[in-house]
């Protein structure tokens, strides 16, 4: 008997020709902005709806119809195993979800993209490069002294897929790689790994701290003042994981006291960033519109876990990326 695969309509017409090449035994459902399933041609309500395995993907965001999606989620009469786009499971859905007994795999795929912004990012506050295209303008010939990557220790909070691929990027360029986490792991990347209580020993060497870990009951606002006074003066700060990690007005005292020399935000406690929010122009933060991911390699990738997924999932075999349900909160 065929397994139930859902799926948003659009999803499925960009992945369609692809997941049949797989020559699995599968009956594919979709849902439409109508909120309603179809079925052999029909209309049904998600009450009447038996989902095998449910793929959630970026399309849903470009339609402005996540949320909506994910009410007709909740609203499924069973759903097995989900798998999502998103890296972060801090939407109340999920946990809404995973307490109806749904298995939930998160995503992998923004890894590569928001660590090339992250390099991006630093390389641009490290090298001098708009005085260099003003030295250009003016047609001033002028050597302009840089800070080398190779020549900085960087901290990774936090080291799942996006914590993996930034410490592998970083390390290539020569750069000491410090990692603390809840459970310490080995990797050829990492020079020194420590766990969550060693914080405040690494930050005080850190020239560059990445925050690449999920907002939970124990990381909100794990930023915040006694975190900021143990950091090494002039240090730069990405937050590249959720604006809920920091303390925005402790944030801002360490930029005025040049504690921090530069703040990176890509993530914020509000989306979109409300016009009156100091970030937007405070002299010390570079900001961007929660970009980080959307690499032109992203949405391959997430067609990708998909599609080696799923087969895995019909073997009865272990799922990349499952969240254990006691890290949905």
């Amino acid at each position: 008997m065929p397994i139930t695969v859902a799926m948003y309509d659009k999803s499925f017409e960009h992945i369609g020709k692809r997941l049949d090449a797989l020559g699995l035994d599968i009956k594919v459902v979709t849902f439409s902005k109508d909120g309603q399933y179809e079925i052999d041609g029909r209309k049904v309500a998600p009450a009447e709806v038996d989902v095998d395995y449910m793929w959630l993907t970026s399309h849903l965001n470009l339609d402005n119809w996540r949320d909506k999606a994910f009410d007709l989620c909740l609203a499924t009469r069973s759903i097995k195993v989900l798998q999502t786009f998103n890296a972060g499971l801090d939407h109340p859905f999920y946990k809404k979800l995973s307490d109806k007994g749904v298995r939930i795999c998160n995503s992998s795929a923004q890894g590569v993209a928001i660590a090339e912004y992250t390099l991006g990012q630093v390389m641009a506050v490290l090298q001098p490069i708009e005085l260099q295209r003003e030295l250009q303008r003016r047609k001033e010939w002028k050597i302009t002294p840089f800070r080398e990557i190779s020549q900085t220790r960087w901290l990774i909070v936090g080291f799942g897929p996006i914590g993996q691929e930034i410490a592998k990027r970083v390390k290539a360029f020569g750069a000491s790689v410090d990692v603390v986490r809840r459970s310490p792991q080995e990797s050829p990347h990492v020079d020194r790994m420590g766990r969550t209580a060693d914080l405040a020993a690494f930050t005080r060497e850190a020239d560059v701290i990445v925050i690449a870990c999920p907002l939970n009951a124990d990381t909100r606002g794990m930023v915040d003042a006694h975190f900021f006074a143990n950091v090494k003066q002039g240090a730069i700060l990405v937050n590249i994981a959720r604006g809920g990690l920091i303390d925005d007005a402790a944030l801002i005292a360490a930029l005025d006291s040049g504690r921090l020399s530069t703040a990176i935000l890509d993530v914020f406690h509000q989306e979109p960033l409300p016009l009156d929010n100091a970030f937007w122009e405070h002299p010390k933060v570079r900001l961007t519109s929660h970009t980080s991911f959307s690499g032109n390699g992203s949405r391959g990738r997430w067609d990708q876990l998909f599609l080696d997924t799923l087969p895995r999932y019909m073997k009865g075999e272990s799922l990349p990326f499952e969240v254990n349900p006691r890290d949905i909160v």
